[in-house]
């Protein structure tokens, strides 16, 4: 169903629903699941019709494993030791969900520009539909990324040796920072004026991923440079994760490092918090 006629169905039985009470809060909380779903839905419809957008979002984690783990990894080494491509996954896995908030923006500019946006505003839809929606199909996609990604692990050797939970636990983990890393993209969406400068979005996303612990032990950075990836929620998620699948973690006996657990599910929650009100904000503020 497309999101014109499910909304045209909305419409239709709103004078009914008004008597059952459905301008109530039980009602605004149905509507608004249901826009988002059909606005999930129709992200999806649009996802699996452009495959050369799918080609590019899953071929370049792919490639990136190849270069890094086998151009790049023979000359690594893990502090404390241990193999440097089971140190390398767990912050592949993190730098594709870092990064894929880059790929959120161009969307959101994409149809903001186009004039798609303002006809869901003059829509009889939940406000907050357009942006959770958008936030949904994302995390689908980044699903399929993971799945993707944890293939060709697996097919260079990695293996998670923490258990069939702590491995879920580790994933879920990535899916969470994704999360909240989805509203940044959103909001930024949202504020760029076209899609060039969306583009250039990479220039933030690129060392946002990069200066962590993806690639690199912090411990064998300079000072600063270390003291900036170790409180990257990046490498909270990464570090946890690379504990939860059994992996090398190098960590140091700083106290964001021996709480990397924690700061995992903190970092995520706390930039949900700031940046899902602001992006909701932002689109109800769109001129029409």
């Amino acid at each position: 169903m497309s999101a014109e006629s499910s909304v045209t169905a909305r419409s239709g039985v709103t004078a009914k629903g008004a008597a059952a009470g459905e301008d109530g809060l039980a009602g605004r909380l149905y509507w608004a699941v249901a826009d988002c779903w059909t606005i999930v839905l129709r992200g999806l419809t649009h996802y699996v019709r452009q495959p050369s957008n799918i080609a590019w979002q899953l071929g370049f984690p792919i490639v990136s494993v190849l270069l890094f783990g086998y151009v790049f990894g023979s000359a690594m080494s893990v502090p404390g030791g241990g193999d440097y491509r089971e140190f390398l996954m767990p912050g592949m896995f993190g730098m594709t969900m870092a990064m894929g908030f880059m790929n959120t923006a161009y969307v959101v500019v994409y149809e903001s520009t186009r004039g798609v946006t303002d006809r869901f505003r003059s829509m009889p839809m939940a406000p907050s539909a357009v942006v959770t929606g958008r936030g949904v199909g994302d995390l689908i996609a980044a699903c399929l990324d993971l799945v993707v990604l944890a293939l060709t692990a697996l097919a260079i050797g990695w293996r998670s040796t923490g258990g069939v939970l702590a491995t879920l636990a580790a994933f879920g983990l990535f899916l969470l920072l994704r999360f909240a890393l989805i509203w940044i993209g959103v909001l930024l969406g949202l504020l760029v004026p076209n899609e060039e400068a969306a583009g250039s979005l990479f220039a933030v996303a690129f060392p946002f991923a990069m200066i962590s612990s993806a690639f690199v032990a912090p411990s064998l950075m300079p000072g600063w440079l270390g003291t900036l990836a170790m409180w990257n929620p990046v490498s909270s998620t990464v570090t946890a994760s690379r504990e939860l699948f059994g992996n090398p973690a190098a960590v140091g006996d700083t106290w964001i490092e021996q709480n990397a657990l924690l700061m995992a599910v903190v970092w995520p929650i706390a930039i949900t918090v700031v940046f899902l009100p602001l992006a909701v904000r932002r689109y109800q503020r769109l001129s029409r």
